[in-house]
């Protein structure tokens, strides 16, 4: 798998019926092992290693109904309260972001109201944090570390 722009993890990998599977730690189970994955696997261990989120606030591919439309988010960080903090669309090395990809976070965001947004493709990381009373999003530099 290709190299991101995030620290190195250890991750354990497997082949079955000549696919490559990775253990995914919050699942407790082995996932196939796509470009999206390896990103979505890279940046949870970010959150937990480099900026100390606890995994029991962490959910992965979580549902949610949008206009009768059943859609996943790829990372959702709850805060200590319950309610959703961050959402974090993963895309594969190789797809470029674009607005697009902004306005589909932005739609999940409108029913999850969550304070960030984080979109990357493992090579690029883009952070905002949300203005609900202008409904805007003010571009970051960085996420904030868990407090």
């Amino acid at each position: 798998m290709q190299k991101l722009n995030l620290p190195n993890y250890k991750f354990r990998l497997k082949s079955n019926e000549n696919k490559t599977l990775i253990f995914d730690n919050l699942r407790k189970k082995y996932m196939v092992l796509t470009p999206e994955e390896w990103v979505r696997q890279h940046y949870v261990q970010y959150l937990i290693k480099e900026k100390k989120y606890p995994t029991s606030l962490i959910a992965l591919e979580k549902q949610l109904t949008i206009n009768n439309r059943i859609k996943r988010t790829d990372i959702l960080v709850f805060n200590k309260e319950g309610n959703p903090d961050i959402i974090v669309e993963c895309k594969a090395p190789q797809i470029k972001i674009t607005q697009a990809t902004f306005d589909q976070i932005a739609r999940y965001n409108l029913k999850l109201r969550a304070n960030f947004l984080i979109v990357t493709n493992g090579l690029e990381h883009f952070y905002c944090k949300m203005d609900f009373e202008n409904e805007t999003y003010i571009f970051l530099k960085e996420i904030p570390d868990y407090k």
